[in-house]
């Protein structure tokens, strides 16, 4: 039996990518990835976060997540372009058409990234290194972006691979290759940890990959739970989840907002409106098997100003009490006290929850994410006002409140308001 052989395929710096072969093809003689330039928020009123950057814009230490804002007082000559998901979405299926061709098994684990089982596909291309570069080659000649491809025995070695240098490259990470091209890097740079967990490692002598995975497992559980299980199985290069061939459109947010009958002027209430939008929206998420990497909310006061604010999350996530944190956070951020009228929330950055197997998270959810399971699985049997929190017994705020938006053309929170 032949072995598993999974490609890993990045679109290098996606949005800005695809924005900039958009303008080329259109007439446009500068090319966004040869300048400082950034996807992301309002160039004019310098509002939201940068989503995608240019290598130059890298030398100004602007970073995936920071807000425009500050991304533009490091480089005052920064291109601003606001993002275009509809042009994405076109860029993407036409990215995953070409992969097809290649193998009838291919995974779209968000906008920019598909798996691909070559398994077997020897008898067409006896090497998969050079059909990966045939099919790099390919994507850059007709669809005019770049791509990484990795390459390996399973998804998280071929997405490590992928992860290595960019752009416009082909890697493999083989069992037999991880000691020398995995265990030497920094432990921060191992999918799925993030700044709490990297912190943790540490200030335990754990400081890369290999430190990691000679860690005696039974004492990383201690102190990191499940999570630190999946990360040391990571580490070491164990991943059995198959690529499942995924045919359903790739949605690009879930949204819920709702006009409050009162105003809101305390934090207690909005915290408990938000949590009624946040189960909606979550659930919403679960099940149609995503989770998400940025969060958004929205706010309208009483006499009718806008706002809204938003956060990237490192590790993906579907649980409503990882959602709803994160939304009381950015409303904090957000509220200067004023009457609030209107409430949304928004989940967006979606991707496949299949090849993180359900434990994605820098605390330990994997409790309360049996919760969501068990609720959502009685709502579906008895409705859902069949069970719902305590906390809005005689509150005033209804356990469930607006209606559920999927974003199929503009997932921006201003289509919500």
């Amino acid at each position: 039996m032949s072995r598993r052989i999974i490609f890993h395929i990045d679109v290098n710096s996606a949005y800005l990518s695809w924005e900039a072969v958009h303008r080329l093809q259109h007439g446009d003689s500068l090319d966004l990835r040869s300048v400082p330039s950034v996807i992301g928020g309002n160039p004019e009123t310098r509002h939201g976060i940068v989503l995608t950057k240019s290598i130059p814009a890298k030398k100004f230490n602007i970073k995936t997540g920071e807000t425009i804002y500050s991304a533009k007082a490091k480089c005052p000559e920064l291109i601003i372009a606001p993002p275009n998901y509809k042009l994405y979405m076109q860029c993407s299926k036409a990215f995953g058409d070409i992969l097809r061709e290649y193998s009838p098994f291919v995974e779209q684990y968000s906008i920019d990234e598909y798996f691909m089982d070559f398994t077997n596909m020897e008898r067409l291309f006896k090497d998969p290194v050079k059909a990966a570069y045939l099919i790099k080659n390919r994507i850059k000649h007709e669809l005019g972006f770049t791509v990484n491809v990795g390459i390996s025995t399973n998804k998280i070695l071929a997405k490590m691979a992928s992860e290595l240098k960019k752009p416009d490259k082909v890697h493999t990470i083989f069992p037999d290759e991880i000691a020398e091209k995995m265990w030497v890097l920094p432990i921060e740079e191992l999918f799925m940890v993030g700044r709490a967990t990297t912190k943790k490692m540490r200030n335990r002598g754990i400081n890369t990959i290999g430190n990691l995975a000679h860690y005696d497992p039974k004492i990383i559980k201690l102190f990191l739970k499940s999570h630190g299980m999946l990360v040391w199985n990571y580490a070491n290069g164990n991943e059995a989840s198959p690529v499942r061939e995924c045919r359903r459109p790739m949605i690009k947010g879930i949204g819920n907002s709702t006009t409050i009958a009162f105003d809101v002027e305390d934090k207690t209430t909005a915290h408990l409106v938000l949590l009624s939008l946040t189960e909606t929206v979550a659930a919403r998420l679960r099940q149609s098997g995503y989770c998400t990497r940025l969060v958004s909310i929205s706010l309208r006061t009483n006499e009718f100003y806008n706002c809204s604010h938003q956060r990237k999350i490192f590790s993906a996530v579907d649980c409503t009490n990882a959602i709803h944190k994160i939304a009381c956070e950015l409303f904090d951020e957000l509220w200067k006290g004023e009457p609030v009228r209107h409430l949304g929330v928004r989940v967006s950055e979606l991707c496949q929850n299949d090849f993180q197997q359900l434990a994605f998270f820098e605390r330990d959810y994997v409790k309360e994410r049996a919760v969501d399971q068990a609720v959502d699985s009685i709502r579906a049997r008895f409705g859902n006002g069949s069970v719902f929190r305590s906390s809005f017994l005689n509150s005033g705020v209804r356990f469930s409140s607006g209606g559920t938006v999927d974003d199929e053309e503009y997932p921006m929170m201003s289509s919500l308001l």
